[in-house]
């Protein structure tokens, strides 16, 4: 740890926020900005999925307590002797999920399970605890396959798997807790998040390091269907950025708010650009379309603009060219000699 760590290790004083799924991809990076924004954080991770690796940066500081907890079966019991003696939690993060829609569609009972039941636990934790927000992890599968593009939060849901449908009821969950509790609540919908820390190995893990992975390796890139479905690629710094920010911030209570650039790229494009950035020989083969898959996503950004001032800063390319800097030191990577 270095010396400015050092220095603020015995400054634990800031607002307390409990992050769920806080050892994962997303979750860690969020837990990176917050304490350089000053909080205290409790992260809460089965790690199915989350890495203690994730949070090295914080192992043995005062500020980070990490307890290991489904989030599914409730966090009243886990939670009561760490708020016994660091104080009463002022704001949730909920980020833990079962992200895979091809799991959500193989296994609707435990996707309901982990990413709606889940939500509505950490919510009556929150009313019966006195939380002052709560900022939700959505996603833009709840608006399935859409008519419109850009997509703005007002178009109609219609989510096409289990996993989007979930999404969507834990939304409602937010609302009402808000409208009836009076928990402040934001849901985030992130489109495709991408970046360090996002394991290629995992079946959860995003199409952008499943591509660095195989083009490493000089192997074959996998589509699926015909490769001309769109997706809004968002890097995991603006999205842990708006997060925090919206966490820590007052506005956005009961808004649902899009998180992505406004941009969009087919798959296609973007494995092409991957294999470009790697340097490889890597082909590019077409597989069977998969069921439950959207076919164009591009998020309307103007509510995050409003709300909470935020814009993408990060091109594809740039971000792009940072996750396969992570990748290339990763261990678990293939790597080409």
């Amino acid at each position: 740890m270095s010396a400015t760590q050092t220095d603020h290790r015995s400054d634990a004083t800031g607002p307390l926020v409990a992050v769920t799924g806080g050892a994962g991809f997303i979750g860690s990076h969020t837990v990176d900005r917050l304490i350089e924004a000053g909080c205290r954080v409790i992260v809460l991770d089965d790690f199915s999925t989350g890495k203690r690796e994730n949070l090295a940066t914080w192992a043995g500081d005062e500020r980070v307590e990490i307890l290991t907890v489904n989030i599914a079966d409730g966090i009243f019991a886990a939670l009561a002797p760490v708020t016994a003696r660091m104080g009463p939690i002022s704001r949730i993060i909920h980020l833990a999920a079962q992200t895979a829609v091809i799991h959500s569609i193989a296994n609707p009972l435990d996707d309901v399970r982990v990413n709606y039941a889940g939500t509505v636990q950490v919510l009556e934790y929150a009313r019966a605890s006195g939380v002052d927000k709560v900022v939700f992890a959505s996603s833009a599968a709840v608006y399935g396959d859409v008519t419109e593009s850009p997509v703005g939060e007002n178009a109609p849901k219609k989510p096409v798997s289990p996993y989007g449908i979930d999404k969507l009821g834990s939304e409602n969950f937010l609302y009402y807790y808000s409208t009836v509790h009076r928990v402040a609540a934001t849901a985030l919908r992130f489109f495709n998040v991408y970046g360090p820390r996002q394991d290629p190995k995992s079946p959860y893990s995003g199409v952008i390091s499943i591509f660095a992975d195989r083009a490493m390796a000089e192997t074959p890139l996998t589509i699926f269907g015909d490769g001309e479905q769109t997706r809004d690629f968002v890097y995991v710094g603006d999205v842990s950025r708006i997060v925090v920010d919206a966490c820590l911030s007052d506005a956005g209570d009961r808004e649902a708010v899009n998180v992505g650039t406004g941009k969009e790229t087919t798959i296609n494009e973007l494995a092409r650009t991957v294999i470009e950035l790697c340097g490889a020989n890597s082909t590019i083969t077409h597989a069977e379309a998969r069921p439950g898959e959207i076919l164009r996503s591009l998020a309307a950004v103007d509510r995050a603009d409003t709300i909470f001032n935020f814009r993408a800063q990060v091109p594809l390319a740039e971000g792009l060219r940072a996750t396969l800097d992570w990748a290339r030191g990763w261990p678990g990577l293939n790597k080409t000699a």
